[in-house]
């Protein structure tokens, strides 16, 4: 087998049993209601570190510092555009740009930015620094704000057309042999098929 992560290291499969009883016993919790969902993982790593399914060693590895240092600064981006006014800023330039649009248009517009945006950074980049651009955009425009940040939400999720666009595109890069190309042939079809799906489906859902 080619293993994509490019490791050789077999998985300690005689404690598999604990481990599974421990991820039945995170998810019943967290959906019982009893503890949310990131508090129960939480006890369920460290449950998984006593019962000794996981090493400090395969925590410390399982944590990627790019990824966690990218979101962080995403985090602190979104922040500083709130505060600074920035985000406030955005959007009035969006709303004077499409001038008496109406909203259903602007919203499909707003989903095409963050589709592009996703594919030139990273999603979680492109959903912290859209989501309050997409409120104020909403307040600006005096419309329900619940549309737009769905907006964010679905087109900061559309990273198919670039192979660094999302961390798995990277993966099957090499692995697969793929080209810049290849992901540009498939993946802008695919963005704009959901593009022109979700620009529907919003507007009437939300009575636009």
């Amino acid at each position: 087998m080619l293993l994509a992560d490019g490791t050789i290291e077999l998985p300690r499969a005689h404690r598999a049993k604990r481990a599974l009883l421990v991820l039945f016993i995170v998810i019943g919790v967290a959906a019982a209601g009893l503890l949310p969902i990131s508090i129960s993982a939480l006890i369920g790593v460290g449950a998984m570190i006593a019962l000794g399914c996981l090493s400090w060693r395969d925590v410390g590895r399982s944590l990627p510092i790019a990824i966690i240092m990218l979101i962080v600064a995403s985090l602190a981006m979104g922040k500083a555009l709130v505060v600074t006014g920035m985000a406030d800023f955005f959007a009035v330039g969006l709303v004077r740009a499409t001038g008496n649009w109406p909203v259903p248009v602007i919203l499909s517009a707003f989903i095409l930015i963050m589709a592009v945006l996703t594919n030139l950074v990273s999603n979680n980049a492109a959903a912290v620094i859209g989501t309050p651009i997409a409120i104020a955009a909403a307040q600006q425009l005096g419309a329900e704000p619940l549309p737009f940040v769905l907006a964010v939400l679905f087109g900061a999720n559309m990273s198919f057309a670039t192979p660094f666009g999302y961390q798995t595109n990277l993966l099957i890069l090499s692995t697969g042999g793929y080209r810049f190309a290849d992901f540009l042939r498939a993946g802008v079809p695919l963005i704009l098929i959901l593009w022109i799906g979700f620009s529907i489906v919003l507007p009437l859902w939300y009575g636009l």
